[in-house]
């Protein structure tokens, strides 16, 4: 009893401490790098040191019955070599283990991240010693295990910040005004709340057979406010253009000939074609091709 009121009681603390240390931290405002840090790091390192008070306890209580003395020595006495053979039995859980003590301690990744993982935009919401909760942004939920982020490369969009560049690209005719569109995306981010004032720009990026590639850059504070901006900046220069400049929306070119001059062509090409099967393609004195001797009088 004494040995399971001291694990209880163990337990009991290391959730008071993490309530403890974790009431200090705060997830719901913009800059919470250093309090995501510490929930991960709290949370994986409390799993661990449950899992091994739960283990010692169960291994020294066995102790206390004759009957299973022996068993609860070996239990304690031998884990190097349980070690090994759990090891051998189950390589992944371990490795899952493993790599979630490696994310804990490295941080690739944290609670609350932005991430893109198997072409999923998706934040970071639970990490465990095995897996880990990526909650995409149409609420659904991927369960991936932990080794897939010591093992694969993965998008970490708030790794050092949450700041992002968004990019709009529009393709335009030859003819679009880019003075005017600059004029008019600056106009654009000065009166949206979301713009953090500081990138604002437009460059032709590239040339088509038949269009320009415009791409505008954009800023803001975190992923969400970017992707709005960048939809609200969109609509606002394709509606520019559709209002002032028409012309500059992408077109089709061809040249087609009119068909009265199309039937004049077919008779010139006829006019033009050798009388009476004479001509040779090789010209009227090729070989065997004489031509007829002037007059209106018979060969004799």
């Amino acid at each position: 009893m004494f040995i399971v009121a001291l694990s209880f009681l163990i337990v009991h603390g290391i959730n008071a401490m993490q309530a403890a240390l974790l009431s200090q931290q705060r997830l719901d405002v913009p800059d919470n790098i250093s309090a995501r840090r510490i929930y991960t790091q709290v949370s994986v390192i409390r799993k661990i040191i449950i899992t091994a008070v739960m283990i010692i306890a169960a291994g020294s209580v066995l102790m206390l019955f004759d009957p299973l003395r022996q068993f609860g020595t070996s239990i304690l006495a031998s884990a190097g070599i349980a070690g090994i053979v759990i090891g051998f039995a189950a390589q992944r859980t371990l490795g899952n283990v493993l790599g979630g003590i490696q994310i804990a301690l490295t941080q690739p990744l944290l609670i609350d991240d932005i991430v893109v993982v198997e072409w999923e935009f998706g934040q970071i919401e639970e990490i465990t010693l095995t897996y880990v909760t990526v909650r995409t942004w149409d609420l659904r939920r991927m369960i991936l295990p932990i080794t897939y982020f010591v093992e694969k490369p993965f998008q970490n969009w708030s790794r050092v910040s949450t700041d992002l560049l968004g990019a709009i690209v529009l393709y335009l005719d030859y003819q679009a005004p880019i003075g005017e569109l600059r004029k008019e995306l600056k106009r654009l981010v000065e009166n949206n709340p979301k713009w953090d004032r500081k990138v604002c720009g437009l460059q032709v990026t590239d040339t088509k057979q038949s269009t320009n590639e415009v791409r505008a850059l954009v800023s803001s504070t975190d992923p969400g406010k970017v992707f709005d901006l960048r939809c609200e900046v969109r609509e606002g220069l394709v509606e520019f253009l559709c209002r002032n400049y028409p012309e500059s929306l992408p077109r089709q070119r061809s040249v087609h000939e009119p068909p009265d001059e199309e039937i004049q062509r077919q008779r010139k090409l006829k006019s033009a074609s050798p009388a009476q099967g004479k001509e040779h393609e090789r010209g009227p004195k090729a070989p065997g091709i004489h031509p007829e001797p002037e007059g209106d009088g018979a060969a004799s």
